[in-house]
């Protein structure tokens, strides 16, 4: 990307100066320095973005159909040109292993699902006498994280400009390059001026503006519950639509009948994946009681045998988690478990041996955990697995639902009529049997209870940035 971009926002088709001078250091997290520098946007910076989106959407809503999906096809190309420059950019900001950072080719999937989702999506549909039209619902505020940021700013992006929206987008101020670099895609894939914004910036001073901002019609967010339910409360005075992907503590009930080793290497792998760092890490693993010490043996070898350190190195399995504040919220919780009395199988506080600088974490096991400790109920968002027992599978079921999260759940039987049923009464979005060798780009992604609400990935994201119009009358 082009280093000044860093220090500019890219509005109404133009990369622009800040109104004020503020900056931020981007951190290696490998490193703990400062390797960038980016503009931190305000108010003003703000409304200058929503006045270019406003300004945009009437000419740019009523662009066909045919148009938008020949829009989205330019902007994969030029994705694709720069896909390896995306995944050296991820792995820079966030400390992802090289080989985790192909999130950045999760990026293209996620633009051809969502292409191939328009050629068949109905706009118009006729019931009785009366034309049911689907149509952009305006301007979209989109706020990004950093854990897997490409993947979000695609998967918000992309359906908003599929559906006739304009855009002001926020991303992460911890993991900002690959945005600006997204930023750089669209402009040379021609998206109109005005019609994509981007303001770098905080919570609290953009992100509050964009979700309180009456000419925003529309906010997406993905986050913490905590920052979720201040997005919403910021955007409840002017009652526009709220979509929000939120935290996550999700559970994966073995069932006895499951190859154990098997499915608690998969796990252990899934919990890990990412530092830990996902929304949807299968971190409750619910095992049947007479075969509890059984898994933490496998457990423990799988989590010892996970490689941490530098992510430039190709046999590297974690990276650091990815600030100064991730590493001590994730020391906190796992100093807090051993207080309340969980069993530390493996891990434990402080860094791995050999590694004196960066924010790594040892990939840590708690077993005989209580379904009331802290660390059964809170998301720690770090790699972190707590091993919990049940007797029956109804009580496998009713404690993998106690919870204020609904994200995903994971199911693993040799008996697939069995993994099913259990499966529906799983209270989340997204349930996982088996651990799927493929992961479906088409499926509906969002949660259930305080995991928040909205759907995104294909036409099921798509839907979410459209109003729906019924003309009576029409067909007489």
């Amino acid at each position: 990307m082009a280093s000044d971009n860093r220090l500019k926002f890219y509005i109404d088709g133009a990369w622009v100066d800040p109104v004020s001078d503020h900056t931020l250091d981007v951190i290696d997290p490998s490193t703990e320095k400062p390797f960038a520098k980016i503009a931190l946007g305000s108010t003003a910076d703000v409304d200058r973005a929503v006045k270019a989106a406003r300004a945009a959407f009437p000419a740019y809503s009523q662009t066909s159909h045919m148009a938008r999906i020949a829009l989205l096809k330019r902007i994969l190309e030029r994705y694709q040109d720069r896909v390896d420059e995306m995944m050296r950019t991820i792995s820079r900001e966030m400390g992802a292993p090289l080989k985790l950072s192909i999130q950045a080719g999760v990026g293209i999937v996620h633009l051809q699902a969502l292409i191939e989702s328009m050629e068949t999506f109905k706009y118009e549909e006729q019931r009785g006498t009366t034309l049911v039209t689907r149509e952009p619902i305006g301007v979209a505020g989109l706020i990004t994280p950093w854990n897997w940021p490409i993947h979000q700013i695609v998967c918000k992006v992309a359906p908003a400009l599929a559906a006739g929206c304009t855009i002001v987008l926020k991303p992460s101020e911890i993991a900002p390059l690959n945005a600006i670099l997204f930023a750089e895609i669209l402009h040379e894939a021609g998206v109109p001026p005005g019609v994509f914004n981007l303001v770098n910036g905080d919570g609290p001073t953009v992100g509050t503006t964009i979700a309180s901002h009456p000419d925003i019609d529309m906010v997406s967010f993905t986050g913490s519950t905590r920052v979720g339910i201040l997005v919403a409360k910021n955007a409840a005075d002017t009652v526009k639509r709220v979509c929000q992907e939120l935290g996550g503590k999700s559970a994966n009930i073995l069932l006895p009948d499951v190859d154990l080793r098997a499915a608690v290497e998969k796990g252990v792998a899934g919990c890990l994946s990412n530092s830990g760092q996902s929304c949807n890490a299968p971190t409750r693993m619910f095992v049947p009681a007479d075969r509890h010490d059984e898994t933490l043996a496998i457990a423990r070898e799988a989590a010892e045998r996970a490689r941490v350190g530098d992510p430039a190195d190709p046999t590297v399995d974690l990276g650091p988690v990815v600030s100064a504040a991730q590493y001590q919220k994730v020391q906190g919780h796992i100093e807090k478990a051993i207080a309340e009395g969980a069993e530390l199988v493996t891990g434990g506080p402080g860094r791995p041996t050999g590694l004196k600088a960066g924010y790594y974490v040892k990939p840590t096991v708690f077993g005989h955990v209580k379904p009331h400790m802290t660390i059964a109920r809170e998301e720690v968002f770090g790699p972190v697995l707590a091993i919990l027992s049940y007797t029956s599978e109804d009580e496998a079921a009713r404690l993998a639902n106690d919870t204020v999260y609904g994200l995903a759940a994971y199911v693993q039987s040799a008996d697939i009529a069995r993994a099913r049923r259990v499966a529906s009464k799983m209270r989340a979005g997204q349930v996982f049997i088996n651990y799927p060798a493929r992961w479906d780009a088409k499926a509906p992604f969002g949660g259930y209870k305080q995991s928040g609400n909205g759907r995104e990935q294909a036409d099921f994201g798509l839907a979410e940035f459209l109003e729906t119009k019924a003309i009576l009358g029409f067909y007489l």
